[in-house]
């Protein structure tokens, strides 16, 4: 009766059912709660769960939900500060079982096994990790355009099939997230982590030491696979750790990581390429993963909340014998297999019924093939322009780094601009935003959207051999601030308009922009040999430049498409 009594005295505000990661539509009365049958998990789709549990209700109401503005976003919070949150939780109460008072919860926000009570430094140092992880990842597929040369001499192959290893590397990271990130809701991020990134050096091994292309094309894709896990599940760790409050300038750190990867891959394999060989980049990437993966193994604990509870759970019933103790996680009906099934239908069920959802990743894959395809023209225009040397080369990449980069540092102001715009918004209806509608989240992608084209058109018409190698840099520069900043609207908006399937519009946005990056390189070699310079870039630009009413047309009209929706979120106000 002791523990009973326990139990039922905990904090409701501070329940940890309601954890980091569920996605929930906002409901009203008690019928309503009773109703409620889904729980998103966070990653991709929603598990179906059993209506008799009353603390499994949604909600997307965005005073509940915070959301990171991150390119990896799909994962939500709660604002356990938020006063609207009293008001669930009572009725939550009012509804709670005799079992419910066996239910393990968080004790108060203090609970030292909460991840949101570790200290700083630790937060810190396991979000720099998780970012170097990704960094490495997306390093990895991009690092591999440098040894084009010396595979085709060595393996006497032809450039479109050296090029298959990019493309297959990608199309595994774009498949691995469908499988990889459902198993981490019922295992848990860490032993995700510490599997992928164990398999990501393994597959690396026989990279280094491959005698054909076919041992290269095979392990690459499944280097991808592996990797991917750093992409799909790292952002919602860093959501575990900090408070709403907090969040920023982390998010910020994560989300410029995999997008910084691709444009230090050339950099760094220029240099290794020119001075050695090519299993020199194996190996070092071998030395890389192997330093991460003890990292990820001594530093990295596990931080998803539903699994902790879990833990928590099992530890109270073995100290005090009472097998009712229960967590949430033990409680979903959902097998894992049904889990991944639904997880991959979900984004394909999201491109095929919503136009809006589709041409926005349409939008995105473009976007990022036109950077893939650049792996492939930088050293044809500078070779044959300039003369430069592969690590030469290689340090042209920096121009697009630097603009993602100014792209990365300039999410505070946009914040700063949301929040305006916002003011403004209520200041005109006389109305609290309880969700401020999501197309304000296009508003960065708007000026992506004029950047894109700006510095395609740029770099095109500068590739001659009588303009200085520096003007074409600051146009790719351009060019990669406008990308970074077009993929965060896009996604923070799929987020937010799609907020009961928030994850899984990430999802289906991940899948086709990365079929896009593997499938660019393949023909933009002989794209540039055959159109020039100039005209390829030229074509590049138009085709960004049929693709820039999107941001602008969705802002205007997107609240009406959502209206008409079944997977989209409406505006709410008080």
């Amino acid at each position: 009766m002791d523990d009973i009594e326990k139990a039922e005295g905990q904090d409701d505000r501070s329940s940890s059912s309601l954890s980091s990661s569920e996605a929930l539509s906002r409901t009203q009365t008690e019928g309503d709660l009773a109703k409620a049958e889904t729980v998103a998990d966070g990653i991709y789709a929603p598990i179906t769960t059993s209506a008799s549990n009353p603390r499994s209700v949604t909600r997307t109401g965005l005073s509940h939900i915070q959301t990171g503005a991150s390119i990896t976003d799909g994962f939500a919070h709660y604002n356990l500060d938020d006063p609207e949150e009293d008001k669930i939780d009572d009725a939550l109460t009012a509804r709670r079982t005799p079992s419910d008072a066996y239910e393990v919860r968080w004790n108060g926000k203090s609970d030292p096994l909460s991840p949101r009570n570790m200290g700083a430094p630790r937060k810190w140092l396991i979000t720099v990790i998780l970012s170097s992880s990704a960094f490495l990842v997306t390093c990895t597929s991009s690092i591999y355009t440098s040894t084009y040369e010396q595979l085709i001499r060595d393996f006497n192959t032809s450039r479109e099939i050296a090029t298959l290893g990019l493309t297959s590397f990608v199309i595994g990271l774009a498949m691995g997230p469908m499988f990889l990130a459902p198993m981490s809701e019922f295992y848990g991020r860490q032993p995700i982590y510490v599997v992928s990134m164990v398999m990501f050096t393994i597959w690396l091994i026989p990279e280094a030491v491959a005698q054909g292309m076919a041992t290269m094309i095979v392990g690459r894709f499944f280097n991808g696979v592996a990797g991917s896990a750093f992409l799909a599940v790292a952002a919602g760790s860093i959501v575990d750790m900090f408070e709403p409050s907090q969040i920023a300038f982390p998010m910020m750190m994560f989300s410029g990581a995999p997008f910084l990867g691709p444009a230090a891959g050339p950099i760094i394999g220029g240099f290794i390429n020119q001075f050695t060989t090519w299993r020199w980049t194996f190996y070092t990437l071998l030395i890389w993963s192997g330093t991460l993966t003890a990292a990820v193994i001594v530093f990295v604990p596990e931080t998803y909340p539903k699994v902790l509870l879990k833990r928590k759970a099992a530890s109270k019933r073995k100290e005090s014998g009472n097998e009712r103790w229960w967590a949430p996680l033990e409680r979903h009906d959902a097998s894992i297999l049904s889990t991944v099934l639904h997880s991959c239908a979900t984004p394909f069920k999201l491109l095929i019924l919503e136009p809006m959802c589709l041409l926005l990743c349409l939008y995105s894959a473009i976007l990022l093939g036109i950077v893939y395809l650049f792996f492939g023209a930088f050293p044809l225009v500078f070779s044959d322009n300039h003369g430069f040397q592969l690590y030469q080369i290689g340090l042209t990449f920096c121009g697009m780094g630097i603009g993602i980069l100014v792209g990365v540092f300039s999410g505070p102001l946009w914040q700063k601009n949301n929040r305006r715009l916002i003011a403004n918004l209520e200041a005109r209806t006389g109305q609290k935003c309880i969700r401020p509608p999501p197309e304000l989240r296009l508003v960065p992608a708007m000026l992506g959207a004029f950047l894109v084209p700006i510095g395609l058109f740029w770099f095109g018409w500068t590739t001659y051999s009588s303009v200085h190698w520096i003007v074409p840099i600051i146009g790719s520069g351009f060019f990669g601030a406008g990308v970074f900043l077009a993929f965060n609207g896009v996604l923070t908006f799929l987020v937010d308009a799609y907020a009961n399937y928030a994850a899984s519009a990430v999802a289906a946005n991940v899948l086709v922009r990365l079929i896009f990056a593997g499938a660019f390189p393949l023909f933009g070699t002989q794209m540039y040999e055959n159109l020039g310079y100039q005209w390829a870039s030229s074509l590049l630009a138009f085709l960004a430049l049929a693709c820039l009413p999107m941001p602008f047309l969705f802002f205007k009209y997107g609240e009406k498409i959502r209206n008409r929706s079944k997977f989209g979120t409406s505006n709410e106000t008080s």
